[in-house]
This record gives structure tokens, C-alpha cells and sequence, in this order.
């Protein structure tokens, strides 16, 4: 899991095309078809929010999308936006028995649980979430961020001029702090004697508090960091409003922020539900589900976008040539977690 909205960064983003906002069940039902071949195989992904918000959850469309293109089949997505059309969506999904019901975020832990026990044919897979009990029916994947925001901060560790780096987190829990733990220590990997810390948005609404995060984030740049993890979801924004304020360089989550704050964003750490979803499915096919996949660097799952295709165009400060030296050394990093040389230290282990 990760801090998007409650668990993974879930952040803004532009139209996912196609699939259409369903509140409740009836309108996805009716609405929610895509294209497919005529193997007969079906998947429905059930989304816990808006997609056309969510970047996290446009990489999960994709990757519904690509299960179906892959095993000739034909896939539905049903949209929620809040608690009541998550379960109704969930009925209605599993009423049509697909091969798989794929689900993305925690909000349906409980959810799933209750469906895997009352319909023990149906298969589920549980994107970046567990169900607390083993079932037969229920395939998990999650997701080792702590590894990409290490790499992260290794970039800060290597740009940073004050020797001080920070980051913005969401809540103060060890799942959260995922997202800032490891950037400290990746920075201090590089840079012996770099000095870090953390600040929390708390709050009513920690996970939308533009403002809030702001503030923090201007606290730490008086501090003196230079460098600063943007752990706060949707108010992100507010973090990057502060970087280009206070002449600091932020690090986003999930999407390539880099486009919306460009010279402001060094890298992003991407969580690819894409490929959880597709090969999950592919696993369930498989006649391998029932168990817990774990996604890192070495699996693909994980990454930055100054480690993958198309960085030239991503507007990101660490695609600038003379930070070369910089991604080298970071792949070299990234290489050695992927192989087992280098460990990561868990927050939430």
C-alpha cells in the first residue's frame, strides 16, 4: 500500500477516455462494457473512486484492459464514489461471474472477504490490500514502495546542497511512513551525513489538505532542505507550490508529476497497478491464485520515471544531462535491491 487517497497516492490526473463514472451498480452494469474478443473469458476491474482522478487507478484500467487483450476476452469497469456504490458495484460484479473480479485499494478488504465466502467459485484479485483471512478465492498483490522512494532519495542525497532532505507524509504510521523512512535513508546511503525529516499533514483531511501540505513543506525548506518527498496525496499540489515558492525540489508519487510542476520535480515514485493487474489475472488463470504476490523493483512493480522509457519528453529535473552521473549511480542501486545485494528496510514490516 501506499499513501494515495488512504492507502496508495491517489492523484489527479487527466480523462480516462471511455469508461464511464458509475455510482451504482445498475449504471455500471449498463455502461461499464469494453471490448473484448469472443474467447468468452471476462474480467471486471471495480475501482474504489472516480478513475478519470486517479492515475493510480488509470494504470489498473490499463491493466484490465491488457488481461482482456491478452486471453482474448472482454472486460468491464465499474466506478465508485463512495462506500454504498463500492458495495453495490461489487454485487453487481460478482452477479455476472466473471473469471475475475479485480479490485484496487483497501476500501474493499472487507468487502472481498464477505464475497470470497459466500461465492467460493468466484476469483478476486486484490490489488494494494489483503483480506485479513486467507481464502482459496482471493489473489493478493502489493506493493514494496519502500524500495523506488529509497532510490528517490538517493537522487536527493546526490542533488541536495544544504546536506538536508525532508518529506510530507500523509499520517504518522509505519505504512505511511513507506514513504519518507526510506527516502531519508537512501539520501544517507549516497550522502554520509545528510540530515532528514519528516513532517505529517494530519488533520481532518489529510489525504486533500493542499494547504496543510504546503505549510509543511515550507517549515522543512526553512529548515533548510533542499530536497522534499511529496507524500500527500492530493495535496501534493500544495508541496509543489511550496518547492517553487522556496526554490526547492519536490519528488512525486504515482503519476508523472513532473508535467504539472516542471523545474520543480526532480523524479516521481511509480506504483504500476497496471502490471499487478495483468499478471494477477494471468496468475489466476493460471490456476495459481490463493496467494500474495508481492511487486518491488525486481518484479517491475516498482520504479521512477528517470528508470524508464520516455524520460527525455518527462519533464522531470533528473532527465536534465548533467544529472547523468546521478541516474547512473541510481540504476546501479536499483540493480543491486532487483538482485538481493542491497536491502531495503521496511517501515511497515
Amino acid at each position: 500500500m501506499s499513501p494515495r487517497t488512504r492507502t496508495s497516492l491517489r492523484l489527479t490526473a487527466a480523462t480516462v477516455g471511455a469508461v464511464l463514472l458509475a455510482t451504482g451498480c445498475n449504471a455500471a452494469a449498463k455502461d461499464g462494457d469494453s471490448g473484448g474478443g469472443g474467447g468468452g473469458t471476462a474480467f471486471t476491474l471495480v475501482t474504489p473512486d472516480p478513475v478519470a482522478q486517479n492515475e493510480f487507478l488509470k494504470l489498473a484500467v490499463s491493466g484490465v484492459k491488457a488481461a482482456a487483450k491478452a486471453h482474448g476476452g472482454a472486460q468491464k469497469v465499474f466506478q465508485s464514489s463512495d462506500t454504498d456504490s463500492r458495495q453495490q458495484n461489487v454485487a453487481s460484479a460478482v452477479d455476472a461471474a466473471p473469471d475475475v473480479v479485480a479490485l484496487v485499494g483497501f476500501e474493499f478488504a472487507d468487502i472481498v472477504a464477505q464475497q470470497a465466502e459466500a461465492h467460493p467459485k468466484q476469483q478476486f484479485l486484490l490489488v494494494d490490500a489483503c483480506t485479513k483471512k486467507t481464502y482459496k478465492n482471493v489473489t493478493c498483490a502489493v506493493f514494496r514502495e519502500h524500495e523506488a522512494v529509497y532510490l528517490a532519495g538517493a537522487e536527493a542525497g546526490l542533488l541536495t546542497r544544504s546536506k538536508k532532505v525532508g518529506s510530507v507524509d500523509v499520517l504518522d504510521t509505519p505504512q505511511f511512513r513507506r514513504y519518507s523512512e526510506p527516502f531519508a535513508a537512501g539520501a544517507k546511503k549516497v550522502r554520509p551525513g545528510v540530515g532528514a525529516r519528516t513532517l505529517f499533514v494530519g488533520g481532518q483531511s489529510p489525504f486533500n489538505d493542499a494547504a496543510r501540505a504546503k505549510d509543511q513543506a515550507a517549515t522543512l525548506a526553512s529548515g533548510g532542505a533542499d530536497q522534499v518527498m511529496a507524500a500527500a496525496a492530493a495535496g501534493n499540489t500544495g508541496v509543489f507550490q511550496a518547492a517553487k515558492a522556496k526554490d526547492f525540489r519536490a519528488y512525486g508519487v504515482d503519476a508523472n508529476q513532473c508535467l504539472t510542476s516542471p523545474g520543480v520535480v526532480v523524479d516521481n515514485v511509480l506504483k504500476k497497478t497496471d502490471v499487478a493487474v495483468e499478471k494477477g489475472i494471468g496468475q489466476i488463470l493460471d490456476g495459481k491464485g490463493g496467494t500474495t504476490v508481492s511487486y518491488g523493483l525486481k518484479e517491475g512493480g516498482m520504479s521512477l520515471t528517470g528508470l524508464e522509457p520516455g524520460l527525455a519528453d518527462s519533464k522531470c529535473v533528473i532527465a536534465e544531462p548533467a544529472h547523468a552521473d546521478v541516474l547512473k549511480r541510481v540504476k546501479k542501486l536499483r540493480d543491486d535491491i532487483a538482485a538481493g545485494k542491497l536491502t531495503v528496510d521496511d517501515p511497515a514490516a
